[in-house]
């Protein structure tokens, strides 16, 4: 038991690490050259430049401001939608941002062109944010808005990210140059594309077949701690003429992580092969209950088998 709990502490503390640097590689991205370039590619720290025209205030302090407003005002819309991750992210990019501008005030462009300074900018955002991504994560900011979007206005999470990022290029008219307005706009759209790819990433389920010596535990993981659904075939190898059982489960990013840290602790030798799936009908079905005289391994409490994804 203590074991356990040392090496899911050691997995938070490593996710934490990673989210960390990520978010410090994003606030780098705004400082060295977003800020430089005083566009307003699609991110609170776009709309925190064009503000600062009107407070005199930090960028820091105002992407502080908005994060924290935008996290109540996503509390009491959503409720607890928004993790833990999303609180520290939307925290910890204004504090990295502060850092920056304690150690290098005034910073000025790295590249010495506004051009060159938007196309950094998305390089090297995207890295973080891919980053990101892969860990469950985000950045905050226009996450909370395009999610508060999507539950009131049914929109797609990508085409709420992209609606209130082109908002806040467009609102550069206010305070820029047309140059620095069509950079802003530009730089939304390809910044927007490569948000797409990751969006579309996450939300895409994979569905994952599995040979496995530990074919049962796999069987009641899926069915007791990700509360998904699987199908059992029947194979026979070619090499030995083997019999043997294969399980298929379709999941979504997060689940299929968990699954494959959990046959990787378990089943080193386990055959896996993973498809991408991008459409998926089914009827979602009850609780599942064991066949007769069989009975599931694993706690007695709890929702499973939502859906039958076999």
């Amino acid at each position: 038991m203590g074991k356990a709990v040392s090496h899911r502490i050691l997995e938070i503390l490593l996710d934490l690490l990673k989210m960390s640097a990520a978010l410090l590689i994003v606030a780098a991205s705004v400082y060295f050259f977003l800020i430089p370039s005083g566009t307003s590619v699609s991110s609170i720290s776009g709309l925190a430049i064009i503000l600062r025209h009107f407070t005199g205030r930090s960028i820091s302090e105002l992407t502080m401001l908005l994060n924290i407003a935008l996290l109540l005002l996503g509390f009491l819309t959503c409720g607890r939608e928004f993790g833990a991750k999303t609180v520290y992210a939307s925290i910890l990019l204004p504090l990295f941002l502060g850092f920056f501008e304690r150690l290098f005030p005034a910073q000025g462009s790295l590249t010495g062109d506004q051009t060159l300074d938007v196309v950094s900018y998305i390089f090297t955002v995207s890295i973080g944010l891919c980053i990101l991504f892969n860990d469950n994560a985000s950045s905050g900011g226009l996450d909370i808005v395009a999610k508060i979007m999507n539950r009131y206005l049914h929109m797609e999470i990508g085409a709420a990210m992209s609606l209130a990022g082109m908002c806040i290029a467009l609102s550069s008219a206010l305070v820029s140059d047309k140059k620095t307005l069509v950079l802003s706009i530009l730089g939304t759209y390809f910044n927007g594309i490569i948000l797409d790819h990751f969006i579309f990433g996450q939300t895409m389920k994979k569905k994952v077949c599995i040979i496995s010596k530990e074919q049962e535990r796999v069987r009641s993981f899926i069915l007791r701690e990700l509360h998904s659904g699987a199908t059992v075939y029947d194979i026979i190898g070619a090499y030995q003429l083997e019999k043997r059982q294969e399980l298929v489960t379709i999941v979504n990013r997060q689940e299929f992580q968990r699954l494959m840290r959990f046959l990787r602790e378990i089943d080193k030798e386990a055959f896996i092969t993973v498809y991408q799936v991008t459409e998926m009908h089914y009827i979602p079905k009850g609780p599942l209950s064991p066949p007769p005289g069989e009975r599931i391994p694993g706690p007695s409490s709890g929702a499973e088998g939502e859906k039958d994804r076999g």
